[in-house]
């Protein structure tokens, strides 16, 4: 299961059909909150997340609409005594805010947050999920996104084990070693399997357009980017550090994104799209306008 959960989609100001941010990654057993707003833990229960499904929180930077939900989830995961330990990444110099949000009022703490503040740009954790590293954005307060890779892997071909007559137990050994004897003759891994590329995705809120946007969204499978604004506002885009649904469209189709999310609208908007028009007139891929409670599925693995 690899899929993008949207529990909120405004941005500075909530709106009556627009919570706060708030954006769920599952990805295989990680569950990944970006950015949980005000309102989130609601979201979660309106979405059918389960605090027992987090597994790490990830925030850019510390603006409210980005980080204010954070003392309801944190508590919520101690209330609900989640079992295991849930990572929470965000800028080290916003280190004071994060903790006065996870002790905001008092509570009985049972659940297990392990803390690792973002210094750099860099790698912030790695597992059986890949890696997840984060690169510093454009934004007056200290901001990151994030990207999360999926190691490059191989497809087993059936038609090819079939022919060789391997089946069952014996794909699972050739995977794991490499090569299997069969017959009185060595079969490798490379004679019934093809090249598989990792999984890529890209988060990446409040920022004027940098270098490190590109970065972050290289070949995504999925990318998630802030579009505050249209493009008859550029100039309010710049000067606040944001990013337009054109200037979107433009980075999907640089960095050969294959589903582009837009997210964080302005509440100045009510009909959302016109999003999706500005950014489709320069990237033909898959255009989603984020809504609150919306489901977005990873696109399956390139061949």
């Amino acid at each position: 299961m690899r899929e993008l959960v949207v529990l909120g989609t405004s941005s500075q100001v909530p709106t009556r059909v627009r919570n706060h941010n708030g954006y769920l990654l599952r990805w295989d057993t990680e569950g990944i909150l970006f950015d949980p707003g005000e309102g989130t833990q609601r979201q979660m229960a309106f979405a059918g997340v389960a605090a027992t499904d987090l597994t790490r929180l990830c925030v850019t930077h510390f603006h409210g609409d980005h980080c204010l939900g954070l003392p309801g989830v944190i508590q919520r995961l101690s209330l609900d005594r989640v079992p295991h330990p849930v990572h929470a990444h965000y800028p080290a110099s916003g280190a004071e805010y994060f903790a006065r949000l996870r002790h905001a009022s008092s509570f009985y703490e049972a659940a297990s947050i392990v803390e690792g503040p973002v210094h750099d740009d860099g790698v912030v954790a790695t597992g059986a999920f890949g890696t997840l590293s984060a690169r510093r954005l454009d934004h007056p307060v200290e901001t990151f996104g994030y990207r999360l890779v999926e190691p490059d892997g191989r497809r087993m071909l059936p038609e090819r084990l079939a022919a060789l007559g391997i089946r069952g137990p014996e794909v699972g050994r050739l995977q794991r070693e490499g090569l299997l004897h069969k017959d009185d003759r060595t079969v490798t891994l490379d004679e019934v399997s093809e090249p598989r590329a990792g999984q890529r995705f890209a988060f990446v809120m409040d920022t004027r357009l940098c270098d490190n946007v590109y970065a972050l969204a290289d070949g995504a499978d999925m990318l998630v980017i802030e579009s505050t604004y249209l493009d008859a506002e550029a100039a309010l885009a710049a000067a606040h550090s944001h990013m337009t649904a054109t200037q979107a469209g433009r980075v999907a189709a640089e960095c050969g994104v294959r589903t582009l999310v837009l997210t964080h609208f302005s509440q100045r908007y009510e009909d959302l799209a016109p999003f999706a028009e500005e950014a489709a007139r320069h990237f033909d891929g898959e255009v989603v306008v984020a809504t609150d409670l919306a489901r977005v599925k990873v696109p399956s693995r390139r061949h």
